[in-house]
């Protein structure tokens, strides 16, 4: 491994680094300007915060649709959605049984399947995903959140306003840094990882698929251990949906509403690939309202067996 290489391999992990870390201090500061605003918590949770566990995949989706980069696009989203349905949920079922709360399974759930087949409409109807589905995508975002906020807003709980954590001047300060830290990290991720990919003969799917996917990913799968250690089993569940849910709507609504992206027609399999797991998801939370050690293992076992499919194809392609 020459010089070179190893400079980006270190630079796209600062890369991580920062969009992990602005992701982080955005949400942070976000979440006290709300705080100070009398927002209940439920709504900053809904929002600031999901938005914040995307906002990584948002950045290199969106830095590489500018870019050019449009396979790294797509399939960090694909890729990500993955990880987070087969790893983090596999991982995490093994650990602790995951109860799936009612509103998760019986709205949440079926709305990632729906968008899920959306998206693979969009794809295979002219291998691209325009500006219009773009807007189309987030226009969706709006009305799921709408609709989401209203029926939370109907809880007990409605009310409740978490305490500012941090003043007015260092909540703005956080948000500033945040989301300077978001931007220079999605550069240096797409940047370094494009590098890495030329050098290794690997291709900008492949690379986005793997390396960007689970790096962008850290966020949901900290949070989902996170959770466990505190013994909110059920909240790994609603941290993993709502993640996909906004990767499609958001990221890749953001992505393609900037900059259409257009797309190679041997993507398809790792799109059908993303519908089956997360129908498979569905399905396995549809039987017994959890997932223990057996789905578990069969969810980590499915992943194992696309990454080696994805690399096998990466250099022996049909």
């Amino acid at each position: 491994m020459d010089g070179m290489i190893i400079i980006q391999v270190v630079l796209l992990l600062v890369g991580f680094v920062f969009l992990i870390k602005g992701s982080d201090m955005f949400v942070d500061g976000a979440s006290s300007i709300a705080s100070l605003l009398k927002i209940p918590t439920v709504i900053v949770g809904l929002t600031i915060v999901a938005f914040g566990t995307s906002a990584p995949e948002a950045a290199v989706s969106i830095t590489s649709s500018i870019t050019g980069n449009n396979a790294m696009a797509v399939s960090n989203v694909i890729g990500s959605n993955m990880f987070n349905l087969l790893m983090v949920i596999g991982v995490s079922a093994l650990l602790s049984e995951l109860l799936m709360e009612k509103s998760v399974l019986d709205q949440d759930l079926p709305f990632l399947v729906g968008i899920t087949l959306l998206f693979a409409a969009f794809i295979v109807i002219n291998w691209n995903i325009s500006s219009i589905e773009g807007i189309i995508l987030l226009i969706i975002l709006a009305i799921y959140l709408y609709f989401v906020i209203r029926n939370a807003m109907k809880s007990s709980d409605a009310q409740q306003v978490e305490k500012p954590k941090l003043t007015t001047k260092k909540s703005i300060l956080f948000m500033i840094i945040g989301l300077i830290g978001i931007v220079l990290g999605g550069d240096l991720v797409v940047d370094s990882a494009s590098y890495i990919a030329i050098a290794f003969g690997m291709s900008e799917t492949l690379v986005g698929l793997t390396i960007v996917a689970i790096g962008t990913s850290l966020p949901e799968f900290v949070t989902s251990l996170t959770a466990l250690k505190k013994g909110e089993n059920q909240l790994v569940i609603g941290n993993v949906i709502g993640s996909n849910i906004f990767n499609i709507l958001f990221v890749l609504g953001a992505s393609s509403a900037i900059s259409a992206i257009p797309l190679d027609s041997s993507m398809l399999i790792d799109v059908i690939f993303m519908v089956v797991v997360t129908v498979i998801c569905f399905i396995f939370g549809k039987t017994q309202d959890k997932f223990d050690k057996k789905e578990g293992a069969i969810l980590i076992l499915l992943f194992a067996v696309y990454m080696g499919f994805a690399i096998w194809r990466n250099y022996f392609p049909f």
